[in-house]
C-alpha cells in the first residue's frame, strides 16, 4: 500500500492528539530568528555616525520586536540581545563582526568593554534565569519522583548549556558564549526536530486508519478503501505548483498579491515590499508568506482530503529550500544582494514543478511498523503500570479498612473505659460517710506507713474479753 499520508475521512484521535504541538510549534518559528539572525538583524538599522561620535552615551535602542525562537530560554537570550544592543562600543562590534568571528567566539570578549551599568542588569538577567532553571528541576525531580522513575540527571544538565552554572551570579564572557553557542545549535537541530515530529504524526494517522479497517466487516472495509483512494486522488489533483523562490513563483505574488504586471518585475522592488519589517532582510517567515499562493492550490481547510497540518510542513519545506539556495552566508536571513544574486542564476527560471508531500513519501512501510512496535511497546509498558497502581490501591484500600477497624475498635475502648470510670465515682458516692453534711467530702486522716525499725515492729495489742 502507498504510504503516502492524506487526511481522509477526518483526522483521527491520536493523531488529532499531536496537532496542538504542531501548531504551537509552527506558531513558535513563524517568526523565530537564531542567535545570529538577531545580531545580525542590526546592519539594516541606519546609524548616524556623527551623532555615534559626539553622543555614544545617550545612544538608546528599542528592545527587539523579534517572535519567539520556541526555545526554553528565549526570553532570557532575547534580553540578554537587548542590553547588549544598548551598549555603543559592544554595538559597533557587532555591527562590523562577520559570523566567523561570532561562532569563534571573538565577539564574547567584547563583553569586557560593555559599560557598567549594562554589565549589571546582565548579572541580574542571569540570576534570574539560574532561578528559574532551579524551579524547573525542582518541579521536573518532583514529578519523575512522583511517577516512581529514575531521574535523569544528564538530561536536566543540558538545561544549563547556555550559561555557566558554575557562577550563578555574574554575567561573563563564557556566559555569552554559551549563549551564542547554543543558541546556533539548538536552532540548527530545531526544523529537524519538527519533520520528525510530523513523520510521527503522520504515521500514527496511517496507523489508526489501519486499526480502524481491522474493527470494519468486509463490506465496510471495501467502501472505506474506495473513499479513501478517491481522497487521495482528489487531493493530487491541484493546479501546478511552482518551484518556491522561482521566477514563475515570484512573478505570480507579483500579480495576485501586489496586483502588478508580471512584465514589470523588478527583484528590488519586489524586495522591499515584501520586507514587510523594512528591516532589510527576509527572515523565515516573511519568506513563508511568499508561498501561500502556492499552498492554496493544493490545500483547502474546507476539504475532507486536505490535511492544514501537512500545509505548514509543506510550507517548511517550500522555506529550507530556498533558505538552502539563496541563504549563502547561513545567518538563517536573505539580505537585498542574497536576493538579487539569487534571481541572476539560472536556477531562478527553474520550469519544474515542485513535488509536493504526495509524491514524497513521508516514511517507509518498515519504519511504520517499526513505529507501530514502539506503540505497543508504550502500551504494554501503560497497561504494567495500571496494574501497579491497581494493585496498590487495592493494598491502599485494605488498609484503610484496617485503620478503621482499628479506629473503632480503640474508640469502642475509649468509650468501655468511660463507661466503667463514671460507674466507680458513682459507687464511691453512694458510700454511707462518703460526703459531709455540705456535700464535701470527708477529709481522711493519713497513716503513717513508714516500716518500723527491725525488733520494734507492732506487737498485736490484747483486748478486753478476749483471749
Amino acid at each position: 500500500m502507498d504510504n503516502s499520508s492524506y487526511c481522509i475521512g477526518g483526522r483521527s484521535m491520536g493523531a488529532k492528539s499531536q496537532i496542538g504541538e504542531m501548531v504551537r510549534s509552527k506558531a513558535l518559528a513563524q517568526c523565530g530568528l537564531v542567535l545570529l539572525s538577531l545580531w545580525l538583524c542590526i546592519h539594516s538599522v541606519p546609524i548616524s555616525v556623527e551623532k555615534a561620535k559626539d553622543k555614544p552615551e545617550v545612544e538608546e535602542l528599542e528592545p527587539p520586536q523579534s517572535a519567539d525562537t520556541g526555545l526554553h530560554y528565549d526570553r532570557y537570550l532575547r534580553e540578554v540581545i537587548e542590553y547588549l544592543e544598548k551598549d555603543p562600543h559592544f554595538r559597533e562590534k557587532l555591527k562590523n563582526a562577520n559570523m566567523d568571528d561570532i561562532k569563534q567566539g571573538k565577539l564574547s570578549k567584547e563583553l569586557d568593554f560593555v559599560q557598567h551599568n549594562f554589565r549589571t542588569k546582565l548579572d541580574e538577567l542571569k540570576r534570574e534565569e539560574m532561578n528559574r532553571l532551579r524551579l524547573l528541576i525542582k518541579a521536573k525531580h518532583d514529578v519523575q519522583e512522583g511517577n516512581g522513575n529514575t531521574l535523569d540527571h544528564q538530561a536536566l544538565l543540558k538545561q544549563f548549556e547556555h550559561l555557566n552554572h558554575m557562577n550563578p551570579h555574574t554575567f561573563e564572557v563564557e556566559d555569552l558564549d554559551r549563549l551564542i553557542q547554543s543558541a546556533t545549535k539548538d536552532l540548527e537541530n530545531y526544523d529537524k526536530e519538527r519533520h520528525d515530529e510530523f513523520k510521527r504524526y503522520e504515521m500514527m494517522k496511517e496507523h489508526e486508519r489501519r486499526e480502524r479497517l481491522e474493527t470494519m466487516n468486509e463490506d465496510d472495509r471495501r467502501k472505506e478503501e474506495q473513499h479513501y483512494e478517491e481522497m487521495k486522488m482528489k487531493h493530487a489533483n491541484h493546479p501546478k505548483i511552482n518551484h518556491p523562490g522561482s521566477e514563475d513563483q515570484l512573478k505570480e505574488v507579483w500579480q495576485e498579491a501586489d496586483g502588478l504586471d508580471p512584465e514589470d518585475f523588478d527583484p528590488k522592488t519586489f524586495f522591499k515590499m515584501h520586507d514587510s519589517n523594512g528591516d532589510g532582510f527576509f527572515d523565515e517567515s516573511e519568506l513563508e508568506a511568499l508561498f501561500t499562493k502556492e499552498l492554496e492550490k493544493v490545500y483547502n481547510p474546507a476539504n475532507e482530503e486536505d490535511d492544514m497540518v501537512e500545509m505548514e510542513e509543506e510550507r517548511l519545506r517550500m522555506r529550507e529550500h530556498v533558505m538552502n539556495e539563496v541563504d549563502t552566508n547561513k545567518d538563517r536571513l536573505v539580505s537585498l544582494s542574497e536576493f538579487i544574486a539569487a534571481t541572476k542564476k539560472e536556477e531562478f527560471h527553474e520550469k519544474d514543478e515542485w513535488e509536493t508531500l504526495d509524491q514524497n513519501p513521508i516514511y517507509t512501510e518498515e519504519e511504520l511498523r517499526e513505529y507501530e512496535r514502539q506503540l505497543a511497546n508504550e502500551a504494554n509498558d501503560i497497561n504494567v503500570k495500571a496494574a501497579e497502581l491497581h494493585k496498590q490501591k487495592e493494598e491502599l484500600e485494605r488498609k484503610q479498612e484496617e485503620l478503621n477497624s482499628q479506629r473503632l475498635g480503640l474508640k469502642q475502648a475509649m468509650d468501655e473505659m468511660e463507661r466503667i470510670k463514671a460507674q466507680s465515682l458513682n459507687a464511691e458516692v453512694k458510700q454511707p460517710g462518703g460526703l459531709m453534711a455540705e456535700g464535701e467530702p470527708a477529709p481522711v486522716v493519713p497513716r503513717n506507713t513508714r516500716p518500723l525499725p527491725p525488733g520494734r515492729q507492732q506487737q498485736d495489742v490484747p483486748v478486753p474479753g478476749h483471749s
